[in-house]
């Protein structure tokens, strides 16, 4: 009976999460496509999140936005000879922005399960390897050897990191904490042998505090994707459009070019401390 009642609950749930899918694009139907608005107010309004440097980053004095999310806006702007249009939002509320009409993209949006059902998403604009900040002395090669119970991992509970630390290492003693800055305090503190981050966070947190650990990747590489968001619609041509952009972009090396650009201006990260191994 148990095993009957979870089974009816798992078909409501996912009915409820359709349902919920096909309104939200119902209403998009009602208003007029990206694309479209994009082409005739000559405008693209894009998200932007203050103190996410490298990612983004806004001075407060002048309120000019810099970081590598920013240059491929400009970039993907100056392909649609159109206005940039830069708003500032989180990253908790960019997804309801896109829901909302108030942003036409989103640059580094993760695509969860979650929510697929309510934004669409790019194909990936580059990978985003997970590393370790590792205490002092502490120089685990494989995420094998990080799973045992002796190794304490700090993370900021619900990220992505926490994720793949759940995954790789269960047996591990898993610190989750509110921030990854508190992770990072963990780690400093001696609470931790190991943070796990996204190697543009990691090499940003060791640029700025040396004493904090050292980088390693363990393998095998795991990773996620850095992608782009935008409102759910029928009308695929805006999507379709950056999917050719993000191609051209890639094969060009630009990425690669903007990203350790970005890097070593606003976070002091050299292009030389970025492991061989990882490539963006």
């Amino acid at each position: 009976m148990t095993n009957r009642r979870h089974f009816l609950a798992g078909i409501a749930a996912a009915g409820t999460a359709g349902t919920w899918a096909m309104q939200a694009l119902a209403q998009t139907d009602t208003t007029e496509s990206a694309w479209a608005r994009i082409n005739r107010t000559k405008v693209l309004r894009m998200g932007a999140v203050a103190g996410a440097a490298p990612y983004y980053h806004k001075d407060l004095a002048s309120g000019e936005w810099q970081g590598f999310m920013i240059d491929f806006g400009k970039s993907l702007a100056a392909g649609l000879n159109v206005k940039l249009e830069i708003n500032e939002t989180t990253w908790g509320n960019s997804v309801l922005d896109l829901q909302s009409n108030k942003i036409d993209v989103f640059f580094g949006l993760n695509p969860t399960p979650a929510r697929a059902l309510v934004v669409d998403f790019s194909d990936p604009l580059f990978n985003n390897a997970f590393v370790l900040v590792a205490r002092k002395g502490f120089s685990p090669k494989t995420w094998d050897e990080l799973n045992k119970p002796d190794v304490k991992i700090a993370v900021d509970i619900g990220s992505s990191h926490d994720q793949v630390v759940t995954k790789m290492c269960p047996n591990a003693q898993i610190i989750r904490l509110e921030k990854a800055a508190d992770a990072t305090l963990a780690l400093q503190t001696g609470r931790a042998d190991a943070q796990v981050l996204a190697v543009v966070l990691a090499l940003t947190v060791v640029s700025k505090n040396p004493t904090v650990g050292h980088i390693v990747l363990p393998t095998p590489t795991q990773a996620t994707t850095t992608n782009l968001g935008f409102r759910k619609e029928t009308d695929r041509q805006w999507v379709e459009y950056v999917n050719k952009w993000i191609a051209q972009t890639r094969a060009s090396g630009k990425v690669k070019e903007v990203v350790l650009s970005n890097m070593q201006t606003l976070s002091g990260v050299k292009p030389d401390q970025v492991p061989s191994e990882i490539s963006f």
